[in-house]
């Protein structure tokens, strides 16, 4: 198992997320605490190129964002302050989803990253806290330097991914599918190739039964060589800004049934860890934490 970490992931943070923010500092820790993960498992990422982020995103969105230069209109939907420590923690972030999926590839088995699920970045813009999108990016790196011809992005984040939608929404070789909360943010969504919007209060065994009745199909569909998967756990009942009702349990069951699904049919995965805001950081924690926990005995 491949978790890509570095401390730049934890900072900056505006004040009013700072709380469910520190889930990366922590994660790592109780990984290894229990046992789940150890010291081997951990890659440092280094900062993705220019280049490398210019292959979803465009030049004149870049060059404002790399050097600080976005207008206030610009940077207001994104809730960040603009400042080099951002810059570097984005790039890096970016470049720990890239070589995860590259190290996944290669090795048939799941590679994560403590961070990232950046899917709220359009190609032309930031928004909701979302700079740079970490799996667009590396999706559209596959597909320009590896064997990898198509693609499936499962966003499982109780917001849709609006920012990956637009990115690809002209390229058939990724097939976009986003399962989440109707009557949430964005307000104003995009089209991915398959969206299935819930109603408020969504149970586990509604969520799960429409999950399992969908992913297979789109795989035997789609015939992907590669799967991006946006584990987000603000889909918990518990979460401030989510709007389903799923039980940490449920949320397991979620997660088993996507690393289920892609281990049956020979596939790679690259996990980026996506929402959650639950008041109780345990709560966070403890469902993020089992994510790793059911993947570790399903990649052995």
């Amino acid at each position: 198992m491949y978790i890509a970490y570095h401390p730049l992931y934890n900072h900056p943070v505006p004040e009013n997320h700072r709380f469910p923010m520190e889930k990366y500092a922590l994660l790592p820790q109780q990984l290894l605490y229990e046992g789940i993960a150890s010291a081997s498992n951990f890659h440092t990422p280094e900062k993705a190129t220019q280049a490398t982020a210019a292959l979803v995103h465009t030049q004149p969105y870049l060059h404002n964002f790399l050097h600080l230069t976005l207008s206030h209109k610009e940077a207001l939907p994104i809730g960040f302050v603009q400042c080099q420590q951002l810059v570097d923690r984005e790039l890096t972030l970016v470049q720990g989803t890239v070589e995860g999926a590259l190290w996944a590839l290669r090795t048939g088995e799941i590679a994560f990253n403590i961070a990232g699920g950046t899917h709220h970045a359009f190609s032309n813009r930031g928004e909701g806290f979302c700079m740079l999108n970490d799996q667009a990016i590396a999706a559209a790196y596959l597909l320009h330097h590896t064997a990898v011809k198509k693609v499936l992005i499962v966003d499982l984040d109780v917001h849709q991914g609006n920012g990956t939608a637009e990115i690809f929404r002209n390229t058939p070789e990724v097939f976009t599918f986003s399962m989440h909360a109707q009557a949430n943010y964005p307000f104003e969504k995009e089209q991915s190739d398959k969206d299935i919007a819930l109603p408020n209060g969504t149970d586990d065994k509604t969520y799960l039964d429409i999950l399992r009745s969908v992913l297979p199909q789109l795989i035997e569909a789609h015939q992907p060589d590669f799967v991006f998967y946006q584990a987000g756990v603000d889909v918990l009942a518990t979460d401030k800004l989510g709007k389903l009702s799923l039980t940490v349990e449920g949320c397991g069951e979620r997660d088993r049934l996507v690393f289920e699904t892609c281990h049956r049919y020979h596939l790679p995965v690259q996990c980026s860890m996506g929402g959650g805001y639950s008041p109780q950081l345990t709560s966070i924690l403890r469902a993020h934490t089992q994510t790793f926990a059911i993947a570790s005995g399903i990649y052995e």
